[in-house]
C-alpha cells in the first residue's frame, strides 16, 4: 500500500509534541472537548474506507461556533493540521485523520435552524443528517432533493465536501445545485459567506468552489439548501434484460427518447442477486441486469412517459417489464438499490466501492472493460449504477484476510478509474477523490492543472494545513506514480513554484 500522507511543510517532516498543543488548545478554549488517550482516538481512525486507517494526534468535539473559530487559529499559529469530519460515511478517505494533526469533528452541529416554507429553503448546521432535512421540510409538502444511498446517517457538511449525489440526481442535480448559501470559518478563524439566499450573488464562484472541495478550503459551518415540491406522483419501472450491454445502451436510449427520469439505476446480476437476498425486493435473479427507471410529476404526464419508456425498453431488448403497482411496492423496489451496498458485504468478507463516471454512450465499452479486469485479476465485481448520469459504482470483491488482494483490488479499482478516464470521463461523481484516488488524478489532469488547482488552495490556506495530502497531488507524486513525463529529472517550468 502507498504512504497514505506527506505531513512535510516546507520539505521537513514536522514533528509536534502531543503534550505541548493541547495544553495550548486547553488553554485556549478550556470548554473545548478533546480526545487524547488512544482508546478515545480509536473509533476516529479512519472514515468509510475503512482499509485505510490512522490515529490523530487530538480529537476536537466542539458545541460552538466560538470554540471552532479559537481552535481554527490556534491550530493555525501553532502550524498544525486540521482535517474536518462530519458523520464519517465518506467512501474516499477524505476524512482520514493525520498523525500530527487534529481531526475537528463537527457532528454536534446537528440543528436545524429554520424551514422557510414559502422561500422554499431550510437553514441548517453542517452535522445535520441528510434524510432529517426532508423529514423536518415534509410537514410542509416539500423535501430535500439529493438522496446518496447513506442519507439516512451522511450529515449535510460532509455532502458539500464531497458534493455528494444519490439515486435522484439525473433530474434533480447534486450537492452544489442544491445549495444556496454556506457559511464558513478559514484556517485563520475568519468568517465568509459564499451564495446568497437570492437566485444569485455578486463575484465569482466561490460557492460552487466549496461544493467538492473536501474541506480543503474552508470549515463549513452553516448551509442553506433548496427544498422541492413533493411530487405529485411518481411511478417506477423495473425493465430486465439478458445482457449487461443491452441494459447500458438503454440507458441512452431513454435520455435520447427526450424523458428524464426521476432516478435511472443499474444492477448487474450479481448485485441483483445480493440485493434480493438481503431485502427481498421481488427482483429478478435470472437476470443480467435491470434498469430502475421513475418518473415523476403530475399524473397525466408520468402515464405518458411510462408508456414512452415501455416502448423504449421493449425496442432495447428487454425481456420483461414490470410497473410497481402502489408506493410500497415502489419503496421495495428502491430499498433494494438503496441497499445494494450492503447486500454485496454479505457474500464477500470485504468489498472496495469505486467511483468513476463516463458518458453515458460509453456504458456498453467499459463495462466489457470491467469485466474483463474481473476475469483477469479472479476477483469479482458487482457493478452498480447511478446510470442515467453515468456515475459507476463497481464493487471489487475481495478478502483482505488473504495476503495481496487488498493490493490486488486497489490496483483493479485504479485501472476501472483510468478506463473511466479514457472514455472521456471522470474518476469520481460523488464520493471525491480524498486519499483513495489521488494517483488516478495525476491520470486525469496535466500538470499546468493540477498547480491551478495548488493555487487556488493556496489562496484560501496558504500554509496548507487543512486536510493537506488529499484530493490533488503533488508534481513529484504524479511523476513517482509515472503518470506525468519528467525531463532531465525535471518537471515542465521547473522555475514555476509548485506550493
Amino acid at each position: 500500500m502507498n504512504i497514505l500522507y506527506d505531513e512535510r511543510l516546507d520539505g521537513e517532516l514536522v514533528r509536534r509534541d502531543k503534550a505541548e498543543v493541547l495544553s495550548d488548545l486547553q488553554g485556549a478554549v478550556p470548554s473545548l472537548t478533546l480526545l487524547h488517550r488512544e482508546e478515545d482516538l480509536r473509533p476516529f481512525e479512519c472514515d468509510g474506507l475503512a482499509a485505510y486507517r490512522v490515529l490523530p494526534m487530538l480529537v476536537a468535539l466542539p458545541e460552538t461556533l466560538e470554540q471552532v473559530e479559537v481552535l481554527l487559529k490556534r491550530c493555525h499559529a501553532l502550524g498544525v493540521p486540521v482535517v474536518t469530519r462530519g458523520a464519517g460515511t465518506g467512501l474516499s478517505g477524505g476524512a482520514l485523520p493525520l498523525e500530527q494533526g487534529v481531526l475537528l469533528v463537527m457532528s454536534r452541529f446537528n440543528q436545524i435552524i429554520t424551514v422557510d416554507p414559502d422561500a422554499r429553503i431550510a437553514r441548517v448546521q453542517p452535522g445535520v443528517r441528510n434524510l432529517a432535512i426532508s423529514e423536518a421540510a415534509a410537514p410542509y409538502g416539500l423535501y430535500y432533493a439529493p438522496d446518496p444511498s447513506s442519507q439516512i446517517a451522511c450529515s449535510i457538511g460532509g455532502n458539500v465536501a464531497e458534493n455528494a449525489g444519490g439515486v435522484h440526481c439525473l433530474k434533480y442535480g447534486l450537492t452544489v445545485h442544491n445549495v444556496m448559501r454556506v457559511d464558513v470559518l478559514t484556517i485563520e478563524g475568519e468568517h465568509m459567506t459564499l451564495g446568497s439566499e437570492a437566485l444569485d450573488a455578486p463575484g465569482f464562484d466561490l460557492l460552487a468552489l466549496m461544493n467538492g472541495s473536501e474541506g480543503m478550503l474552508g470549515v463549513v459551518t452553516e448551509i442553506t439548501v433548496k427544498l422541492l415540491p413533493k411530487p405529485e406522483t411518481a411511478k417506477v419501472l423495473m425493465a430486465s434484460f439478458d445482457d449487461i450491454e443491452k441494459a447500458g445502451r438503454a440507458v441512452g436510449d431513454i435520455i435520447a427518447a427526450g424523458i428524464i427520469p426521476g432516478g435511472l439505476e443499474m444492477m448487474d446480476k450479481l448485485a441483483i442477486k445480493a440485493a434480493e437476498d438481503f431485502i427481498k425486493a421481488g427482483y429478478p435473479v435470472e437476470a443480467e441486469a435491470i434498469l430502475l427507471c421513475e418518473l415523476d410529476g403530475v399524473e397525466a404526464d408520468v402515464d405518458d412517459d411510462c408508456d414512452t419508456v415501455r416502448r423504449v425498453l421493449e425496442k432495447a431488448g428487454a425481456t420483461n417489464i414490470q410497473q410497481a403497482r402502489d408506493e410500497a411496492e415502489r419503496a421495495k423496489f428502491w430499498a433494494g438499490r438503496k441497499n445494494a451496498f450492503p447486500a454485496v458485504g454479505r457474500m464477500s468478507p470485504d468489498y472496495y466501492c469505486m467511483d468513476g463516471t463516463i458518458p453515458r454512450r460509453e456504458l456498453p465499452r467499459v463495462l466489457k472493460g470491467i469485466a474483463a479486469l474481473s476475469e483477469e485479476s479472479g476477483l469479482a465485481v458487482a457493478n452498480v449504477f447511478h446510470a442515467g448520469d453515468g456515475n459507476m459504482h463497481p464493487l471489487i470483491l475481495f478478502d483482505a484476510n488473504k495476503e495481496g488482494q487488498l493490493a490486488l483490488a486497489e490496483d483493479v479499482g485504479g485501472k476501472i478509474l483510468e478506463l473511466c478516464v479514457a472514455a472521456g470521463g471522470s474518476i469520481t461523481g460523488e464520493h471525491g477523490v480524498g486519499r483513495e484516488k489521488i494517483n488516478q488524478m495525476c491520470s486525469q489532469f496535466q500538470p499546468d492543472e493540477l498547480t491551478v488547482f495548488h493555487a487556488l488552495k493556496a489562496a484560501f490556506d496558504p500554509k496548507r494545513l487543512l486536510n493537506p495530502g488529499k484530493n490533488i497531488p503533488t508534481l513529484a507524486r504524479c511523476a513517482e506514480f509515472g503518470a506525468m513525463h519528467v525531463h532531465n529529472n525535471e518537471l515542465p517550468h521547473p522555475e514555476l513554484p509548485r506550493f
